[in-house]
């Protein structure tokens, strides 16, 4: 097990970063601008659920395979860019159906769709890789022995804590969208806003390298 020295360090930097607005906050604000509180919601909790896989594979080893691997780690990177870039166009074109909905939590998607979605993001986030594999072995006392469990154990901290920061953001910009919702042609601008925040993430992520 992780020393609890070592798990509250680790616990306290993560609450840190997870403070500061990156590209997971921006695609939730932009989702949940565009899909309102429960879309927001379930996106956060698809990109939690992305990180899992991520984390165990840094657990046993493959995370350093994949930044160590120039052409690995760009099919990831640009993969997950093309994807957020996807949603966002997905985002601005049906912006007239989301301002006839005229509902602040009105989602039309399924959920599972939704929980799908946030889970690629998740997976090919290549800040997320680079995250947990410079970070994760930092806070791991390697002379307590079993490394992978506590690799793992850091890693899912870190999805808690993640997961509920990223919800205090998807419930602030859902609220939010309900101002916006009493208007149609407010509620179009809106949609594209979040529309064209996913899109420039795509692109930000597709200019990670490795080392970022």
């Amino acid at each position: 097990m992780v020393p609890l020295p070592n798990l509250l360090t680790f616990a306290l930097a993560s609450v840190a970063l997870i403070a500061l607005p990156g590209p997971t906050v921006l695609f939730v604000i932009g989702r949940s601008l565009a899909l309102g509180r429960l879309g927001g919601l379930l996106s956060v909790l698809g990109n939690a659920l992305g990180l899992i896989p991520v984390i165990a594979a840094v657990a046993l080893g493959l995370g350093a395979i994949v930044t160590g691997s120039v052409v690995v780690f760009t099919v990831i990177k640009f993969a997950g860019a093309a994807y957020i870039v996807y949603l966002g166009v997905h985002a601005i074109r049906h912006r007239h159906a989301a301002a006839q909905t005229l509902g602040p939590s009105i989602v039309p998607k399924t959920t599972w769709r939704l929980l799908a979605e946030g889970s690629v993001v998740g997976i090919s986030n290549p800040k997320s890789i680079v995250f947990f594999v410079a970070v994760l072995p930092q806070f791991v006392d390697y002379s307590a022995g079993a490394v992978p469990l506590q690799l793992l154990t850091l890693g899912l901290v870190f999805v808690v804590l993640a997961l509920v920061g990223d919800s205090v953001w998807a419930l602030a910009a859902g609220s939010a969208r309900d101002w916006f919702a009493s208007s149609p042609r407010r509620m179009e601008h809106l949609s594209a806003s979040g529309g064209v925040m996913m899109i420039g993430l795509g692109g930000v992520l597709a200019a990670t390298g490795a080392q970022a």
